[in-house]
């Protein structure tokens, strides 16, 4: 075979492997969205917020699996640490539910359940410091709050007083509208524009698909808001008249503001934070040698590289709806 051939030959072989990767990603893209629209209908249908259980079970499973993947990858924990930091993960998302639902006491069961286990781990860096070293206290702390507290952010959105169903619907839109259009612009602009956003992190981020990806979480946010207000209306009202489907309506008290504005606001900063989890998982991955935190989501990588843009976003969606959006 000559030079030409095999070239040729080198190229279809790539090709029929890229070609299966792609529709890989794509299934998982399309079961991601299915998951969060069955889990959407349980809340909205569900009386007595028994639906909201289903996107309580979803954020305990990426806490669970999140911590396995971050644990793995990091790497210089002994198997106790493991084990600690993965039962803290187990539980976290579990006692924030149960004490917020029974005692309203979910953000101080989940501080003091993080210090305690914090104590517990010092222990184990202290009495079994030859296979405990403290630089691994030290990553055990961070998956803890990286991989036990942000899911948890996450199910305190979910159990909102208040607003709970538009603030997991602009959760949603946000991260995932972020991360759509950066690909999306990024990839049809980056030739004109080809300066790199995180050039050492991550070479095929671009600037203007970070701006891209801006965009994209405002739009996600305001068609959240329209979502809402057509459901239910502001305060309960459309029209005139009193009405929400299910209790789904948005409550908002502020005079001073516009909600829409509130809202585009919130996809702005929730987009910025998106990006910049987005990019942190980039370092962590560059910091340990490797692509993909796991491959359990085939192309996607594992479960934190497909949900590191939501657990940061959470964040702000959390104080937004939780304190100026009420």
């Amino acid at each position: 075979m000559d030079t030409k051939t095999q070239a040729n030959a080198n190229t279809d072989n790539t090709q029929t492997i890229k070609q299966p990767k792609k529709q890989g990603r794509t299934l998982v893209s399309i079961l991601y969205v299915v998951l969060w629209a069955v889990l959407f209908t349980l809340k909205w249908c569900v009386p007595d917020d028994w639906g909201s259980l289903g996107f309580d079970v979803f954020f305990c499973v990426i806490a669970v699996i999140g911590a396995y993947e971050f644990l793995r990858a990091m790497g210089g924990t002994s198997y106790i640490q493991r084990a600690v930091t993965t039962a803290f993960c187990c539980i976290v998302v579990v006692l924030f539910v149960l004490t917020k639902e029974l005692i309203n006491q979910g953000y101080l069961t989940m501080i003091c359940t993080l210090c305690v286990y914090e104590v517990i781990l010092a222990c184990i860096s202290v009495f079994d410091h030859r296979n405990s070293p403290v630089k691994g206290l030290a990553t055990c702390s961070l998956c803890m709050l990286y991989c036990g507290l942000l899911p948890t952010c996450l199910a305190a959105i979910n159990h909102l007083a208040v607003n709970s169903m538009a603030a997991m619907l602009v959760l949603f839109l946000v991260a995932v509208l972020t991360d759509t259009f950066a690909y999306l612009i990024g990839t049809l602009l980056k030739r004109f524009i080809p300066l790199k956003l995180a050039p050492q992190l991550s070479p095929n981020k671009t600037v203007i698909g970070a701006v891209g990806g801006l965009v994209g979480g405002i739009i996600g946010a305001l068609v959240a808001f329209v979502g809402i207000y057509y459901l239910g209306g502001l305060n309960g009202e459309v029209m005139g008249t009193t009405y929400a489907y299910n209790s789904v309506y948005l409550t908002f008290s502020s005079e001073a503001i516009s909600p829409i504005l509130v809202f585009a606001l919130v996809g702005l900063v929730g987009a910025v934070l998106s990006i910049i989890g987005d990019l942190f998982e980039s370092a962590i991955k560059r910091e340990c040698g490797i692509k993909d935190m796991s491959h359990l989501l085939g192309g996607h990588g594992g479960v934190l590289d497909r949900v590191d843009g939501l657990l940061a976003c959470g964040l702000v969606v959390l104080l937004a709806f939780g304190t100026i959006i009420s």
